[in-house]
């Protein structure tokens, strides 16, 4: 098969790494192309790829030479991972008699919204969602059918993660206990939660050996920067900016504490799971999927502050605790989200919406 990823992406995320991830991992058997926005995801591909514009959801400037380029290589499967890229996708397929499988890593509710039909339903033959929640709010709209949606996990690169939790020395660790979070820096992230968890958390334990270091970027940088400041806490917290292999960190880090609002399955959190970091984790979007709780981990009620302080609290005592959730941690992700797993389901997906739509 022959397989077009598209994504508009402006920067470098979870989504974008799945979508390399995939693209990389079914290059290996398939012919696989990327249509792209922005050097900053298109410089990471050594795949046939083209750069066009995405400005808005109908725009002809990327669907006319998208047309002749899926023409040229004779393109099997259109797999669009944003969501501005949905309708470029679905309107390309069809002009162009291919398959449109939507790659869907968020709770979306789709209600009864014409618009959205068109979109999730008219032009998607079918929709890969990485958690079984996603799957189920999806399905709580009158014009979506189960068989159109495909829950398929995330699958980790493990011998890469290994090569680049290596690949640089860290002379220090940052802090003797170390809380860590990976993500864009932003509400849905919850990172204003995390702050304020780890202020109580200081308060109450009076640790000078605990640190926080938020890996990521984004555009409420200076505002939670300003938060960590009004806490009194500056001290404590590192923001790193955006790191491209944050790995060497994760791999020292004691606890991974994420608050998100709405989430699929997130790549990081199953890094982190990966480098047997203790994780305290909201419920959002999958994480429930991954983590048995105080087995594996700690999952939490969103914006629920005290249980996440409590929770710190107790594996900041219990280093007993910390190592057995992460050992657990790393099992459930060995056994449940290999590359391999994830590639083999996505093949597997494709040809049964192929030859259902024939």
């Amino acid at each position: 098969m022959k397989f077009l990823f598209l994504n508009s992406a402006g920067i470098w995320g979870g989504n974008e790494k799945w979508t390399h991830m995939a693209a990389t991992s079914l290059a290996k058997e398939h012919s696989v192309y990327l249509a792209y926005k922005n050097e900053v995801v298109g410089e990471r591909y050594t795949i046939e790829k083209i750069k066009l514009p995405f400005r808005f959801s109908f725009d002809p400037v990327s669907i006319i030479p998208l047309i002749s380029f899926i023409r040229k290589n004779k393109i099997d499967v259109l797999i669009p991972t944003k969501k501005r890229d949905y309708v470029i996708a679905g309107i390309t397929a069809r002009q162009c008699g291919i398959i449109n499988i939507v790659r869907l890593g968020i709770v979306r509710k789709l209600g009864r919204n014409p618009y959205k039909n068109f979109v999730y339903n008219k032009l998607t033959h079918g929709i890969i969602v990485n958690a079984q929640v996603i799957k189920d709010v999806l399905l709580q709209s009158p014009f979506m059918s189960g068989e159109k949606i495909r829950v398929i996990y995330n699958g980790l690169d493990i011998d890469a993660l290994e090569s680049n939790s290596k690949s640089y020395s860290i002379s220090a660790k940052p802090f003797p206990f170390l809380v860590s979070t990976v993500g864009r820096v932003s509400r849905r992230k919850g990172i204003d939660i995390i702050l304020k968890i780890f202020s109580i958390f200081l308060k109450r334990t009076q640790s000078s050996d605990a640190g926080l270091m938020i890996i990521g970027t984004g555009d409420r940088l200076d505002e939670y920067k300003k938060l960590a400041h009004d806490l009194g806490i500056s001290e404590k917290v590192i923001f790193t900016g955006y790191l491209d292999n944050p790995y060497p960190y994760l791999k020292l880090s004691d606890v991974y504490l994420t608050a998100s609002q709405n989430e699929g399955i997130s790549n990081s959190l199953l890094e982190a799971l990966y480098f047997k970091n203790a994780v305290i984790t909201t419920r959002a979007g999958g994480a429930g999927d991954i983590i048995e709780d105080r087995q594996s981990g700690m999952l939490l009620k969103n914006n629920d502050i005290n249980a996440g302080v409590e929770n710190l609290i107790e594996l900041y005592s219990d280093e007993m605790l910390r190592t057995s959730l992460g050992v657990e941690a790393q099992k459930v992700v060995l056994d449940n989200f290999s590359l391999q797993r994830m590639t083999s389901e996505i093949i597997q997906f494709s040809k049964i919406i192929i030859e259902r739509s024939k």
